[in-house]
């Protein structure tokens, strides 16, 4: 629970652990488990980030078990090898070395949401001001790179 600047009471909960993206719902859970199959992964969370065409995208974030770690498009194949349904696949795989923890040691997921969305923040400032175009953001993933009106 908080109060706002307006003296305004908001209760909060716990954060959510589902990912709409673009009307289709993500179970993080789901796909956490299908990257910790994979033998390279020791660990894995999978948060939203904000997208301004689906509402919400995913990153996952990984750690792993040692000094191999695998390109993103590699275990994007592992998890559609697993029968993963296309958009549950994660639109971004960051490695890491550690999570951030809460105070009593728990993964950090809001910590992991700020930092992908400060991530993307600064990819698509950057790729919007290589096009020179203002008024234009770029969206991309693994295959497409799309440009939406701001």
């Amino acid at each position: 629970m908080r109060i706002t600047k307006e003296g305004n009471v908001v209760v909060e909960g716990r954060d959510k652990d589902q990912i709409n993206r673009g009307g289709e719902k993500v179970a993080a859970e789901e796909v956490e488990n299908h990257l910790l199959a994979h033998p390279d992964i020791h660990d894995a969370a999978m948060v939203s980030m904000p997208d301004p065409f689906l509402g919400e995208r995913s990153c996952a974030f990984v750690i792993a078990k040692g000094n191999n770690k695998p390109a993103p498009h590699v275990l994007k194949s592992f998890l559609r090898e697993r029968g993963l349904a296309a958009f549950k696949i994660p639109d971004r795989i960051e490695w890491i070395d550690a999570f951030p923890q809460t105070g009593v040691g728990k993964v950090s997921k809001k910590a992991l949401r700020e930092l992908a969305a400060t991530h993307t923040a600064n990819n698509v400032k950057k790729r919007s001001e290589n096009h020179g175009n203002p008024y234009y953001s770029c969206i991309s993933n693994a295959k497409h790179t799309r440009f939406t009106r701001k």
